[in-house]
């Protein structure tokens, strides 16, 4: 489920077009889902600096019960990573 989170947290953060890193994750898992189950990531910015940002990220059952709790911080790197292309994709 932590690809769930991972999901959310680039979809919230890099759709402005900017390059971002996890300087930390923290992941609670609460609870497991049942097989099957349809699960839904959603990440909220909470704060945000020039250069980092703090995510809060929930994974809900379709019931809305709460799954896995995330709190993320992002860091965007002064220069961009040599590994990236000019349109911020790993080669």
């Amino acid at each position: 489920m932590f690809g769930l989170i991972d999901e959310a947290f680039e979809t919230g953060r890099q759709t402005d077009g900017t390059v971002a890193v996890a300087m930390n994750v923290n992941v609670t898992y609460i609870s497991s889902p049942e097989p099957g189950a349809r699960l839904r990531a959603e990440a909220r910015c909470v704060a945000q600096t020039k250069r980092t940002a703090t995510y809060d990220i929930k994974v809900a059952d379709a019931d809305g019960a709460c799954l896995q709790s995330a709190r993320r911080w992002p860091i965007a790197p002064e220069s961009p990573s040599p590994s990236l292309n000019p349109a911020g994709n790993y080669q």
